[in-house]
Order: structure tokens, then C-alpha cells, then sequence
């Protein structure tokens, strides 16, 4: 990604994690975590962070933890949808229900961390990942 491009391009695909990160600026702060399939109850590895990016809150998924791996990203809230994917369509169909039930159930709480989660100290964050509920 060149130093003039922003996210915004990225209409066509699921940008990786990798040019996320580059995109942020020098003094961005972001919070992450990679949840793995025995926390949440999804066949995947869920990936949470505080806001990063031009866009709304969302987690990502991926069947391997990775910068360059192919992703899907959710919507978080009461009704959350699918908004992107490099996934194949047959894994995204295998991953997609649980994985929205489970954003579903945990909304209020990703919400939060999406939009406080910077400001946490290190046992708050380990609370906040202990309250997050399995499907």
C-alpha cells in the first residue's frame, strides 16, 4: 500500500490486518486480541479490537491467526451481518452463523471495548475477556 492509498479504496476486497495497521497513524493506540474457537464457541479465531480504521465497530475472523490470512468482518451490534469477506464461501457458510450469534450475544460488551477498550488497564481487559459469553 503506497503512502497516498487509504482504506478507503479497499471497496473491492477484505483488506488483511496487515494493511490496517498500516494505515494507522503514529499516534493511533489500538487494543487486540485473538480469541480462539475454544473461548467463544466459533470455528474460527475471532479477532477483537478497539476502534482501528474509517469504520464502524466489528470483529474479524479467521481460520488462521496471521496479518496476510483471508478474513471476514462482522458487524458488531444487536443484529449483526457479514460486511466483507476473502474467505472461501463455503468456510464463510460454515463460520458465519455461530460467529453472528456469538457477536449478537456479546454486543454490548465488544461495543464497549471497541470504544473504551484503549483506555483499560491490563485487568480490566482480563475481566472484560473472562465476561465474554460462549456459544
Amino acid at each position: 500500500m503506497g503512502v497516498e492509498e487509504s482504506i478507503v479504496v479497499w471497496t473491492d476486497r477484505e483488506p488483511t490486518l496487515d494493511e490496517e495497521l498500516r494505515a494507522l497513524g503514529e499516534e493511533d493506540v489500538v487494543e487486540m486480541a485473538n480469541l480462539p474457537p475454544d473461548w467463544t464457541g466459533v470455528l474460527a479465531t475471532i479477532f477483537i479490537s478497539t476502534a482501528l480504521g474509517g469504520h464502524g465497530p466489528r470483529i474479524k475472523l479467521y481460520l488462521k491467526t496471521g496479518r496476510h490470512q483471508p478474513s471476514a468482518s462482522i458487524s458488531i451490534g444487536p443484529n449483526p451481518r457479514v460486511l466483507a469477506s476473502s474467505l472461501e464461501e463455503r468456510d464463510l457458510n460454515r463460520i458465519a452463523p455461530k460467529a453472528l450469534e456469538w457477536v449478537a450475544l456479546n454486543h454490548e460488551a465488544l461495543t464497549r471495548f471497541w470504544f473504551e477498550g484503549q483506555d483499560l488497564m491490563i485487568q480490566d481487559v482480563a475481566d472484560f475477556s473472562r465476561s465474554l459469553k460462549r456459544v
